[in-house]
């Protein structure tokens, strides 16, 4: 700590005025994070002007050496003798620590971090000859969804899982979502969690936004949960069950730059996660941190070493809102080029629409290092016009660093030999379980106990995606066969009233279950024969995993991570003992998908030593997430001429001069897309207290005299 003793005054010409006074200063230490290898940090033992003057939500201006601090941290440092006691109005450097795998709960000894530093520096610590061989990360998640606090899918179970999976391999792991208090998520839910009393403010969408971090350290892995009033609503994290919210765009803002100040500002186990993070951003939701890095954070010096990954779950939903929203996202001008996006002509509403919107996921594609997807497949099928939804070209011009990684799944969660949900346990070894838990669901749904009948079920939204259109072509066929199906899902009020209907009608052979339920949803994979999924488009799929875990034989489209993870059937490979592990088939129409299922059918009623292996093979499946882990860690190591590959530091110039407003601006202007008049009355409604009694421009007859006053100039 000698070098504490050579101040270096910063000259308060460079300095603007909010920083003249009090006179700063500035002490050297060691560490990483300025030029010099030191990490500058702001105290000031008033908060309130700390807060005032500086802002802790703000990148500094490359004049000043500033990094943020904890100020609730002070009295600590202060009585170990760290920092020296005349630290009002300073600027002090020391050392910013690098606290990689595991991570305490309390506040770390600043003396202990030292004592541990020194040991590995000399080679004394345990696990030196593993430390040289293995890189580890700080590893920052950002989603808007991870189980078990909030999930609606697959990005929830991915983001609950993976973070555990990859700190059970060493690496410093924190989880960024919001806190929701939707009546799905609950304060119990959150009852682990702590305030961590930091909150930050946040400029966008034309005001300043206070948000709030929660914070829970479990199985190696900081939760940190961003609160604020926006997440406090009725409905799923999206929406209101009938439709999006209006402000989400605005929502998941806050998110992002949120997440960009957690690993500077929140001392998880006492320190700081600092610049030299790993981002993982989960589709749309979080695409703007690393457009935030790339144009507010390095320009400054800030996150100059930061790596960014985005993963890709669901191209379909990319982020689109108006062109004018832009300016509220906290970005620089210059870098609209980014965010832009054109819709075709076929998708404008009429002449005067031309098309301009902002692109949040677009954005994250030209400015992350790597991008990877949830399977093989589907890094492939982004790449095409029928599975890039107007990306393709740009995913196809960075396929260098594509990837694609299978999902895992939570073993512990997805066990046939301790699944608390079903009511007989089975494994590969001793499959008669399996029998037991098909007959108590046929007596609980009141079907007809047949323990030989085929019994088909399917499991998922019934919607267009998955296939339900093709499902209600070909069920009165497949009623004709000797089988029975059990359904279980909701979605489109038509499907869910087909599914009434067809159960009243096939009262010995179908059921539907409208809704979702965990514990039922667990009892049809153990006791079904066979799963359907007739996904139009799967970028991984979770059930045919839980599936073939249970042994119960995927029958599937093969597109997207169904292709990837179920092999066909072959009867005749490895010497007569066939291969596979169920059916795939395309394209997807209802003959395609009854032959599959014929075929099935035949084998599990006429070759019953083959359907047996069949199944094992599926149940001996590696589908864990540290499987997974092992390829994102592969990813991360990538050889450096494929890591740093993004256009990161020059401008995104506009193609056209776009008008820009902030929120605030929105009832006055006039919008040349309905649809980004409709958008915009939604964001002023939810962000700022309107008067209802200025006229809406959701009213197409207002709108179009405002557009004929436009053109008579009027």
């Amino acid at each position: 700590m000698e070098s504490l003793q050579s101040p270096l005054v910063l000259s308060s010409k460079l300095l603007p005025n909010s920083l003249k006074k009090p006179v700063l200063e500035v002490r050297k230490g060691g560490g990483g994070g300025s030029q010099d290898g030191s990490s500058a940090m702001l105290v000031n033992t008033d908060k309130k002007d700390a807060s005032d003057s500086v802002g802790f939500h703000l990148v500094p201006p490359p004049s000043v050496i500033l990094f943020h601090v904890i100020l609730d941290l002070q009295s600590l440092y202060l009585a170990k003798g760290i920092l020296e006691e005349k630290l009002t109005g300073t600027i002090v450097l020391f050392p910013a620590f690098e606290a990689r795998g595991s991570c305490d709960n309390g506040v770390i000894d600043p003396h202990e971090k030292l004592s541990t530093q020194k040991e590995a520096e000399t080679g004394n610590s345990e696990g030196e000859e593993e430390r040289k061989t293995k890189v580890t990360y700080n590893i920052v998640f950002v989603t808007s969804e991870s189980a078990p606090y909030s999930k609606t899918g697959g990005l929830g179970d991915v983001c609950g899982s993976l973070p555990i999976a990859l700190a059970a391999h060493g690496h410093r792991v924190m989880v960024v979502s919001p806190r929701y208090q939707n009546g799905t998520c609950s304060d119990e839910i959150f009852s682990g969690a702590s305030d961590l009393e930091h909150p930050i403010k946040v400029h966008c969408f034309g005001g300043v936004q206070e948000v709030s971090f929660f914070h829970e350290y479990r199985a190696g892995v900081d939760w940190v949960f961003v609160d604020h009033p926006s997440y406090h609503r009725p409905g799923n994290p999206y929406g209101d069950g009938y439709s999006a919210f209006g402000d989400n765009q605005f929502r998941f803002t806050l998110l992002c730059h949120a997440a960009c100040e957690a690993p500077l500002v929140l001392p998880l186990g006492g320190f700081t996660y600092g610049e030299k993070c790993l981002f993982l951003v989960n589709d749309w939701h979080a695409s703007l941190v690393p457009v935030l890095l790339a144009a507010k954070y390095r320009p400054h010096g800030v996150y100059k070493d930061a790596r960014t990954v985005l993963v890709i779950h669901n191209l379909a939903h990319q982020g689109v809102e108006p062109a004018v929203t832009y300016d509220n996202l906290g970005l620089p001008p210059e870098w609209y080029g980014a965010v832009e996006w054109v819709f075709p002509t076929w998708a404008r509403t009429h002449a005067l629409d031309t098309g301009q919107a902002v692109n949040l996921l677009k954005g994250a594609i030209v400015t992350v290092d790597r991008i990877l997807t949830v399977s093989k497949g589907y890094a492939w099928e982004v790449t095409t016009p029928e599975g890039g939804y107007g990306l393709h070209e740009l995913l196809t011009s960075r396929k260098a660093v594509i990837n694609g990684i299978t999902n895992g799944i939570d073993v512990s969660e997805w066990d046939p030999s301790s699944d608390e949900h079903i009511p007989f346990h089975y494994s590969a070894e001793d499959l008669s379980g399996k029998v037991q838990c098909k007959i108590a669901l046929q007596k609980e749904l009141s079907l007809p106990i047949r323990p030989d009948c085929p019994l088909i079920g399917f499991i998922g939204r019934l919607d267009y995606q998955k296939g339900i259109d093709v499902i209600r072509l070909a069920t009165p066929e497949l009623m004709g066969e000797d089988v029975q199906l059990v359904m279980l899902g909701s979605g489109n009020p038509e499907d869910e009233e087909w599914m009434r209907v067809m159960e009243s009608t096939y009262r010995d052979k179908f059921r539907g279950w409208v809704g979702f339920n965990v514990p039922i949803s667990h009892r049809i994979t153990a006791s079904c024969d066979i799963l359907l999924m007739p996904s139009r488009f799967e970028p991984c799929g979770l059930n045919q995993l839980y599936a073939m875990r249970y042994g119960a034989v995927p029958v599937v489209h093969g597109t997207g991570g169904l292709r990837d993870t179920v092999e066909n059937f072959n009867p005749y490979a490895g010497g007569g003992s066939g291969q596979g592990t169920g059916w795939t088939f395309s394209p997807l129409s209802k003959d395609t998908m009854l032959a599959a299922l014929r075929v099935a059918i035949r084998t599990y009623r006429e070759h019953k030593p083959s359907w047996e292996r069949l199944m094992k093979r599926g149940m001996e499946k590696d589908y864990t997430w540290d499987k997974a882990a092992l390829e994102y860690e592969q990813v991360f190591n990538g050889p450096s001429s494929i890591r740093l590959t993004a256009k990161k530091t020059a401008p995104f110039p506009r193609t056209e001069n776009i008008e820009m407003c902030h929120v605030s601006e929105l009832y006055s202007m006039v919008f040349p897309s309905l649809h980004c008049s409709v958008r915009a009355i939604q964001l002023k409604e939810v962000i700022f207290p309107c008067d209802l009694s200025i006229p809406d421009l959701r009213d197409s007859n207002f709108y179009g005299e405002r557009e004929r006053e436009r053109e008579t100039g009027k």
